[in-house]
């Protein structure tokens, strides 16, 4: 099907879903879950077509990881179907009303957005995820993900559709460009006339892409350039669980660890723990020099760049540097990271709650791993990504995020003098 009839088809396709009922929805999002978990094993094979073309092609460790889907992750990915099912459906909450002098009663209700666009890379779970946010939000959602994922996508979408026509409900909720060419997607980002808002989820040259060619309102997803900071009173057990954690448990995705600050005053105490903890799962340390007097330089210790500060790496390789406070901390972070999620771990409560205050991110920890910063993980069933802008959302993005509001206003025959 070509982009504009797919965009027109969508368009057309938003007032039915937009009136869809809660029941309608729910029951839709439970026959969607369980309809990928019987059709699994045509998902896998897809998928293996893709992960065999990734390889071929020389694709990294941490983007197979991202690209494979398996038994485990579709029962994940249907499990975030029927989270998102079981949450409280925001379209039609009043949010507010009040009454004006003139006796005009005027407030505001939730809305969908219309027509949502997402560009994405190689992770088919957003696919699902993807569906079930907008489709509960009463959108419909126009789906282009990269060639690495075509046929997983592909795949998806098809048993999505399946399971919406089962439902007698529009299988145009959901649409997916099968053109992964870099000139649909420039086209795509122009269909402002059908596409209301466009969500660009993937790396920082997918978004950057997206950010400055759209004539469509973009929503920023960023990458995850995430920090955590060992503070001088930190239990060096729990950090180093939290920096195994959020550094080595999935290296492929955006709220993975990838720059460690070290308190001055426990380094060389807490340094050694360190690399005996990251060996395990031989992650290559770019250090300062303090570091590197500590341990020396081998194979998996070298001295970092003033580029390795702000790199979002997606693999083994960790960033580490030995800062003299929690001011030196945030300011470092507030200069390198993302807007992301950055971590403290500490047992002193004003460097908490400095940190908290102080650090410029999306999502800010006290001991505990940034791996969390995650729609499953905050209870909003799935995300359709994580914002790293301050308009309009911020944050994991859950169904309030895809929504609008509308003025609403009852009056018993005023005018305006």
């Amino acid at each position: 099907m070509e982009l504009l009839e797919i965009c027109k088809k969508a368009k057309e396709t938003r007032q039915q879903t937009a009136v869809l009922s809660t029941n309608q929805k729910n029951e839709a999002l439970y026959a969607v879950a369980d309809r990928l978990v019987r059709q699994q094993d045509a998902l896998i094979a897809a998928n293996n077509t893709d992960m065999e073309n990734g390889r071929k092609n020389g694709m990294p460790e941490g983007l197979l990881d991202r690209l494979k889907i398996n038994e485990s992750r579709i029962a994940q990915m249907a499990e975030g179907l029927r989270q998102i099912a079981g949450l409280e459906d925001p379209i039609g909450e009043v949010i507010s009303m009040k009454k004006r002098p003139n006796g005009l009663v005027i407030g505001q209700k939730r809305v969908p957005l219309g027509v949502i666009g997402i560009i994405y890379e190689s992770r088919p779970n957003v696919t699902a995820d993807a569906f079930g946010l907008c489709f509960k939000t009463g959108n419909t959602v126009i789906l282009r993900g990269g060639k690495d994922a075509v046929c997983s996508n592909q795949a998806i979408v098809e048993a999505i559709r399946a399971a919406l026509k089962e439902q007698k409900l529009p299988e145009d909720a959901i649409s997916f460009i099968t053109d992964t060419s870099r000139e649909t997607a420039r086209e795509f980002m122009h269909m402002n006339e059908y596409v209301d808002v466009l969500i660009p989820r993937g790396g920082a040259g997918l978004i950057h892409t997206v950010v400055n060619n759209a004539t469509i309102p973009v929503i920023e997803t960023g990458t995850g350039n995430c920090h955590i900071y060992v503070d001088e009173s930190a239990d060096f057990d729990m950090a180093l669980d939290i920096i195994f954690n959020a550094k080595t448990q999935r290296i492929g995705v955006c709220n993975a660890c990838e720059s460690l600050l070290i308190h001055e005053k426990i380094a060389d105490a807490f340094v050694p723990l360190l690399k005996k903890r990251l060996s395990e799962k031989s992650v290559e340390i770019r250090a300062d020099e303090k570091i590197i007097g500590i341990l020396g330089e081998d194979e998996y210790t070298v001295p970092a760049s003033e580029e390795d500060w702000g790199t979002e790496y997606l693999d083994y390789i960790v960033s580490a540097k030995t800062v003299a406070s929690v001011d030196e901390a945030v300011s470092h972070i507030n200069r390198y990271h993302t807007g992301h999620s950055d971590a403290i771990v500490t047992k002193d409560y004003a460097s908490a709650q400095k940190f908290l205050n102080e650090v410029d991110a999306a999502a800010v920890y006290v001991n505990a791993s940034t791996r969390f910063t995650d729609g499953f993980e905050f209870g909003f069933g799935a995300e359709i990504g994580i914002s790293t802008q301050k308009l309009h959302a911020r944050g994991p993005m859950g169904l309030p995020a895809l929504t609008s509001t509308k003025y609403i206003i009852y009056g018993n025959g005023q005018i305006r003098p």
